[in-house]
C-alpha cells in the first residue's frame, strides 16, 4: 500500500472522526508515517478538506443513497480518489483508481468494488461537473462550488458584493505564505534574509510590517536560525494588530487571551525586553508554549498566568499602561491555514460569542491606565465580532474613543481575516 495515500488517509479520517487540528494531525501522521514525498501528503489532505462540499457533490451524482449515510472510512478513500482524478494533473488516472481501491481493500473491506464503481463512473463521464444554477440560488452555487457551509456564504453576501464575495471564498482555498517575524532583539531582517536566502530559500518583504519576510521553502523551522532565536512564524495581519497597539519599552503591557503567544512575544520584542508583559489565558497548559518560546527568543519580561477574561481582577485595575484583547472569535479568517472551520454547522455557541468578546473587552479595559490604549482584535471576518462588539464597547463605555479601525482580508491583503480596533481611554483619572 502506497504510504503517501495512507498517511493523507489518517490524517483525514482524525479530522473527520475526531476534530483534530488538520496542521497538527497531519505534522504528526507524516512524522510517524514517514512517507515518501510529505509535499504530495500536504497536498492531498488539504485538497481534499479545501473542496470536501464540491466532492461530496460529485459523489453524491454515482451513489444511491444519501451520501450521509456513508461511513466516514468510505467517504475520505471517495473523497482522496475524486480529488486525484479531478484535480490532479500529475497523478495518472489509472494510479488514482488503482491506489484508492488499495485504501479500501485495507480500510473499507467488502466496499472496493462500490468505490471502484464510483471512481470509474467519474472517468466515463468525462470528470465533468455541472454546479447549480446561480441565477437561481446563489448560496448554493458558492457553497458548492467553493466548499463552505452556506451560513457562512450568507454572512459574507450580507456585507459584500457577490463577486467580492466569490473572491473571498477562493482565497480562502489557497495556500497562504510562510510568513515569519523577525527577531529585532538579536538581529535585522536584512540579516535574516540574506541568511536564509543563502540556505536556498526565496525570501520577500513583508508589506505590511517592516519585521516580516514571507518565505518559500521547506525545512526553515528546523534549522540554526530558527532555533537561536532569530524569528518566529507569524502572519503579517497579526502582526499588525501588535504594531497598531504600538509597545514601549519600560511600560506595563497585557495581552489578554494571550496563548499560544505569538503577539505577546511581538509586543516583548519591540519593547526591546524592558518593562513587564503580562499574557493571560483561560487554558493553563498554553501558557507552557509562551514560557518556552520566550526563553527561545531571549526575552525575560513575560509573566503568564491562568484566568477567565471575562472577569476583572481588581488588583490590576489601572496598572497597564496598553492592553491588547485577541478575542476568541469564530476563525472565519483563518481557513486558509484551517480549511475545516468551513464546516462548522452555525451553533448556539456562534451566536454567544459576541457577548463574550464584549464580556472580555469591558473586563480587560478596566486594567488600563489613563490615557492608555486598548486594541481589540479577532481572526474572523464577521460584523457581529468586529463592528458591532466595539460599536456596543463605546456605547457602555463612553470614557473610551475609537481611534483606528482596520479588517483585513485575504483576497485583498494576501493575509489572515483579521480585524484590528485601537481605541484611547480618556486621560480623566475617574472616567470608567
Amino acid at each position: 500500500m502506497d504510504k503517501n495515500r495512507r498517511t493523507a488517509y489518517f490524517t483525514l479520517m482524525d479530522v473527520e472522526t475526531k476534530q483534530a487540528y488538520s496542521n497538527l494531525s497531519l505534522n504528526h501522521h507524516i512524522i510517524s508515517g514517514n512517507p515518501d514525498a510529505p509535499a504530495f501528503v500536504r497536498e492531498l489532505v488539504y485538497g481534499v478538506l479545501e473542496n470536501k462540499i464540491f466532492l461530496d457533490y460529485i459523489i453524491e451524482q454515482y451513489i444511491k443513497t444519501s451520501i450521509h449515510k456513508m461511513i466516514a472510512s468510505d467517504l475520505t478513500v471517495l473523497r482522496m480518489g475524486i480529488y486525484q482524478l479531478k484535480y490532479l494533473d500529475g497523478v495518472p488516472d489509472y494510479a488514482a483508481v488503482n491506489e484508492s481501491v488499495e485504501l479500501a481493500k485495507r480500510f473499507c473491506r467488502g466496499k472496493e468494488g462500490f468505490i471502484n464503481g464510483v471512481l470509474r463512473s467519474f472517468l466515463r463521464a468525462g470528470k465533468e461537473v455541472e454546479l447549480p444554477d446561480r441565477a437561481k440560488d446563489e448560496v448554493k452555487y458558492l457553497a458548492i462550488k467553493y466548499s463552505y457551509e452556506p451560513w457562512i456564504v450568507e454572512l459574507w453576501l450580507e456585507q459584500f458584493a457577490p463577486d467580492f464575495v466569490e473572491a473571498l471564498l477562493a482565497a480562502g482555498n489557497l495556500t497562504p505564505d510562510l510568513v515569519i517575524r523577525v527577531n529585532f532583539l538579536k538581529t535585522t531582517r536584512d540579516d535574516v534574509k540574506r541568511r536564509i536566502i543563502a540556505k536556498g530559500f526565496k525570501a520577500e518583504d513583508g508589506l505590511l510590517c517592516k519585521e516580516a519576510l514571507h518565505v518559500e521553502g521547506r525545512g526553515l523551522l528546523g534549522g540554526k536560525l530558527y532555533n537561536s532565536g532569530m524569528f518566529s512564524v507569524q502572519d503579517e495581519s497579526s502582526l499588525l494588530a501588535v504594531n497598531m497597539l504600538d509597545p514601549q519599552p519600560d511600560e506595563a503591557i497585557m495581552d489578554i487571551c494571550a496563548a499560544p503567544g505569538g503577539k505577546t512575544l511581538a509586543i516583548a520584542e519591540k519593547m526591546k525586553n524592558r518593562g513587564t508583559v503580562y499574557a493571560w489565558d483561560i487554558y493553563k497548559r498554553k501558557l507552557s508554549i509562551i514560557d518556552k518560546e520566550a526563553k527561545r527568543l531571549g526575552i525575560s519580561i513575560v509573566t503568564t498566568r491562568s484566568w477567565d477574561a471575562t472577569r476583572v481582577d481588581s488588583s490590576m485595575l489601572q496598572k497597564a499602561d496598553r492592553v491588547l484583547v485577541d478575542a476568541p472569535c469564530s476563525g472565519l479568517g483563518v481557513v486558509r491555514r484551517k480549511p475545516e472551520i468551513k464546516y462548522k454547522k452555525r451553533s448556539n455557541d456562534f451566536d454567544e460569542l459576541p457577548k463574550k468578546q464584549l464580556a472580555i473587552l469591558s473586563a480587560s479595559s478596566k486594567y488600563l491606565k489613563p490615557g492608555g490604549t486598548l486594541v481589540y482584535s479577532t481572526c474572523t471576518i464577521s460584523p457581529y465580532e468586529n463592528q458591532q462588539v466595539v460599536k456596543d464597547f463605546l456605547k457602555k463605555n463612553p470614557g473610551f474613543s475609537k481611534l483606528e479601525e482596520l479588517q483585513l482580508l485575504p483576497n485583498i491583503n494576501n493575509t489572515d481575516g483579521f480585524f484590528i480596533c485601537k481605541m484611547k481611554k480618556d486621560d480623566c483619572l475617574i472616567c470608567n
